[in-house]
């Protein structure tokens, strides 16, 4: 019954409000776009979908994800991504709308919050996405060597990234996955003092030749915790036109690259499975 009842009121444009395995979801309608939501868990906002407009992304850090996916091969041309973390299934749409034909898989642990997604949600039909309710390094662990031109990580339990997602060993499965010249995008959470952020960029730095790093100032500064997006590839990344994008983006941000990210780490010790740990505890006035 009580189901049912949060149901209808999503129809009607109100919010939806069920438990998932991970929490609380929620799922807010946009005043400003008819048929668009936020997806909240346990009060910490993870996704944006317009369900009239796929291609439209609000969240700074899925923009930024948005241009890695625009920049990893020509217009138009049909990729293979796999997705660890699904969320609303954001990236998913935007892929299959702004490159149709493209074949796509999402690795999402919460299988309630998949069921809630595709029911609420529902993705296009004409959409070649795959969904797998497991773990997301398990799920890697599946893909065949060489599938994927395009692999996305946004994974977090209880608003942090779990540790097994951190690892050298983890980013070995990763470039396994990828194809040669394929690319790497994390979402990576991180505040001051940014021990987390600059460990990620070691880690893999250990694994892949070319990195980048988009990010707002103040978060690459150290002043406020915030979202970093990290780009890794076996060949040369289109720095000069992430950085243009970036840095046209509602709220512009800064991408570091070559000796530049190379000083930001640090000297910082890559991270292994032996000394892994979850990304940091966000501060309750982030999602204020």
């Amino acid at each position: 019954m009580g189901r049912n009842r949060q149901r209808e009121q999503g129809v009607a444009g109100g919010a939806v409000v069920e438990t998932v395995d991970g929490g609380l979801a929620e799922l807010i309608p946009d005043r400003e776009r008819p048929r668009a939501w936020t997806l909240l868990l346990d009060g910490a906002p993870q996704s944006h979908v317009d369900l009239d407009d796929p291609a439209y992304l609000s969240f700074e850090y899925q923009r930024r994800l948005g241009h890695v996916a625009d920049l990893a091969a020509p217009p138009n041309k049909p990729i293979q991504v796999l997705h660890l973390g699904g969320g609303a299934f954001t990236l998913a749409r935007y892929v299959a709308a702004t490159r149709p034909r493209s074949t796509q898989q999402i690795v999402e642990l919460d299988e309630r919050l998949v069921s809630l997604v595709r029911r609420e949600l529902p993705l296009d039909s004409a959409a070649r996405v795959r969904v797998r309710s497991t773990d997301a390094r398990a799920g890697l662990g599946k893909v065949p060597d060489g599938w994927a031109d395009l692999i996305i990580a946004d994974v977090f339990s209880g608003a942090r990234t779990p540790a097994h997602l951190t690892s050298t060993e983890f980013l070995d499965e990763v470039r396994r996955v990828l194809r040669p010249g394929g690319f790497y995008a994390a979402n990576l959470a991180d505040g001051p003092p940014l021990t987390h952020l600059r460990g990620q960029i070691a880690t893999a730095a250990t694994v892949f030749p070319e990195l980048a790093l988009a990010a707002d100032p103040t978060v690459l500064r150290g002043r406020r915790f915030g979202n970093a997006v990290l780009l890794a590839s076996d060949r040369e990344l289109p720095v000069a036109e992430l950085t243009r994008r970036v840095a046209t983006d509602p709220h512009p941000g800064r991408v570091e690259h070559g000796r530049a990210l190379a000083d930001f780490t640090g000297g910082a010790a890559p991270v292994t499975d032996a000394s892994a740990k979850p990304s940091p505890v966000p501060p309750a006035s982030v999602f204020r």
